[in-house]
């Protein structure tokens, strides 16, 4: 993948309080010809808050807010709302996020999700339903619902450690057949955990799906995987080289080292971005023609 040249487009803002040490990890979606994005911030008090920007462009970044569009209020995540991906699936926009508590510092996390009218979301009201846990007390995170139902139900990835599960619900709240259907692999670049990145992309008769891998020496990069369009639990094809891994100085140094780490892409015309927090620090994008990615993967 191509970095863009600019990176980072986004950087922590000092007189931001609650975005002041970090900003990274964003969910993306593509709404009226322009890129959403809703990325994960820290600040001074080290509680994970989301803030919203936006570009016309994909890279260029028209339009920040100065508060967070979201916040902790449940006493699941009075410690933090981390690393967002958000779906549209009709006319709501459904977001998944890790909801994070603390008790004598051990962190308990475990998968939220919340929804949004899109007309309220393009018109920035953020009027957000009440949190619900798919699977309480279960610690898990990297949650993201496919972008339409398959077998007329809901599909969601998640991770209980170190694999990538599978999710399917009628009505966003009752979850079954849930099951690994990938693990990490016994060597390479992904040998330790892996977890699934942005929305999933629906092309001709499978579903693209970036995922992260982190191996054994901690540096985590970004892969490809394809999966089944009518069986999503079926894997057709898995990245043997990351697409991605951290090589720039803003992946490399930062609050943790040798991070790539994605929760949203999306297709603009030809291209494939993806957005990505590197080293937990600030964020970043890359893009690729989506036919050359292809043609590499049959190739490979």
């Amino acid at each position: 993948m191509e970095r863009y040249v600019d990176n980072p487009i986004l950087q922590p803002i000092e007189r931001h309080t609650w975005e002041s040490r970090e900003v990274f990890n964003p969910a993306a979606t593509y709404l009226e010809g322009k890129v959403h994005l809703l990325y994960r911030a820290k600040g001074n008090d080290n509680i994970s808050r989301i803030g919203y920007a936006s570009s016309t462009d994909g890279c260029h970044i028209n339009e920040r807010l100065p508060k967070p569009v979201y916040a902790p209020k449940a006493a699941c995540e009075k410690d933090g709302c981390e690393d967002p991906r958000i779906t549209q699936i009709g006319n709501q926009l459904i977001m998944a996020y890790t909801a994070l508590q603390e008790y004598s510092h051990v962190q308990i996390f475990q998968i939220a999700l919340t929804t949004i009218r899109k007309q309220d979301f393009i018109q920035k009201k953020w009027n957000w339903s009440p949190r619900k846990l798919p699977f309480p007390g279960i610690r898990n995170k990297d949650a993201v619902l496919f972008p339409e139902k398959i077998g007329g139900r809901y599909v969601m990835l998640h991770r209980i450690d170190p694999d990538i599960c599978i999710a399917f619900s009628e009505d966003l709240e009752h979850w079954c057949d849930i099951k690994s259907m990938m693990k990490p692999r016994a060597y390479g670049w992904d040998n330790w955990r892996i977890g699934a990145g942005g929305t999933p992309i629906k092309l001709d008769d499978y579903w693209l799906v970036i995922y992260h891998g982190v191996s054994l020496d901690r540096a985590y990069s970004l892969g490809i995987v394809l999966l089944d369009a009518k069986r999503p639990e079926r894997v057709l094809y898995r990245s043997r080289k990351p697409i991605l891994e951290p090589i720039a100085p803003y992946e490399r140094f930062g609050k943790v080292p040798n991070v790539v780490f994605s929760c949203g892409n999306i297709i603009i015309g030809d291209e494939l971005f993806v957005y990505y927090g590197a080293a937990d620090s600030v964020t970043c994008v890359a893009r690729v023609k989506l036919e050359k990615l292809l043609t590499t993967l049959r190739t490979s």
